[in-house]
């Protein structure tokens, strides 16, 4: 466990994210440009997209449809279960509760290859079709929680006599969004062109992913650095719920791969993704949703919580809650 939380902690990426927050904290005024940083998101979630598409050509309809089922399932639950935590038990606004729900309804990359890795080490490989599912839960699990801050938004602001958006504008306005478009569509378009049409473009998508991956991480680490200020407000309640919620999703997301025919690694890497929180697609689709959500609470929670405790300890719990699922 340690020799995981070693690699995974100095790797590039998390490193990069550190420098953003010491940039930030010694007040030095590095920044990514406004059209850097929209570039970026675009390439990252396209990239994404279209990684989850060629999987899914590889894999046969009767292997991957019940763990398909499952994973949108868990894309549907956990979006909700963590708004409704976050807004009536912590008493967020519904922007910063949406925007939370936006984060833990989708996935960590850097956490979910983690998890691969130690199922790997332990002897316990997952299938090979995990990152179309992946993609399967980064998508439901964004757009439920938008839809949701999107919508009470707009009835806030008609009760008090303002003009808004109707419920149906609102919803078009999600669905027809960037990270909509990007991701799902990167699916398509990755199914479509499969292997043959992926080796011709890979170099750029896979060669320069985890380069630019580093990059939008620096950004958001300036970002987090620059609102940690506003966790003298709140730290306690995220603390508690950047390690409770994970253990509670993580255990839901291995009991249903279990139920769904995935192996003891299968389930166990489920289980991780259900239990960790975006830091790649989730910001920019937030960002641009939901201008008003604080990144501090989400940013911070899901990377300065939830993050280190799924590497440290998250992903051994919920591989033993597989291996007790599966007898």
């Amino acid at each position: 466990m340690f020799e995981t939380l070693k690699a995974n902690l100095l790797s590039p990426i998390p490193l990069a994210f550190a420098l953003g927050i010491i940039a930030r904290l010694v007040r030095s005024e590095l920044s990514l440009p406004k059209d850097l940083y929209t570039s970026l998101s675009i390439y990252l979630l396209f990239a994404l997209g279209l990684k989850g598409g060629v999987e899914l050509s590889h894999s046969t309809f009767n292997a991957i449809a019940a763990p398909a089922g499952m994973t949108l399932l868990l894309g549907c639950i956990t979006p909700l279960s963590t708004y409704a935590v976050m807004r009536y038990l912590g008493r967020f606004s519904t922007s910063d509760a949406a925007g939370m729900a936006a984060h833990y309804g989708s996935v960590s990359a850097v956490t979910f290859i983690a998890a691969q890795q130690y199922m790997e080490r332990v002897g316990a490989p997952a299938e090979g079709f995990m990152p179309t599912l992946l993609t399967l839960l980064e998508s439901p699990g964004i757009h439920i929680a938008l839809a949701i801050g999107a919508i009470a938004r707009a009835k806030q602001v008609g009760a008090q006599g303002g003009q808004t958006a109707s419920t149906k504008e609102v919803l078009h306005e999600v669905l027809t969004g960037r990270t909509m478009i990007l991701l799902v569509g990167g699916l398509l378009v990755g199914f479509l062109m499969a292997e043959p049409g992926w080796k011709v473009v890979s170099p750029f998508y896979d060669g320069m992913f985890r380069g630019a991956l580093m990059l939008f991480l620096l950004e958001m680490g300036i970002l987090a650095g620059s609102r940690f200020g506003d966790l003298k407000k709140v730290g306690p309640f995220l603390l508690a719920f950047g390690v409770l919620m994970p253990l509670v999703h993580g255990a839901l997301g291995a009991a249903l791969g279990t139920w769904a025919g995935l192996s003891v690694g299968g389930a166990a890497v489920l289980g991780t993704m259900a239990a960790s929180a975006s830091y790649i697609a989730a910001p920019p689709a937030v960002r641009v949703t939901l201008p008003e959500a604080n990144p501090t609470y989400f940013l911070t929670s899901s990377l300065a919580i939830t993050f280190p405790f799924n590497i440290l300890a998250g992903i051994p719990i919920y591989f033993r809650i597989s291996q007790a699922l599966h007898g």
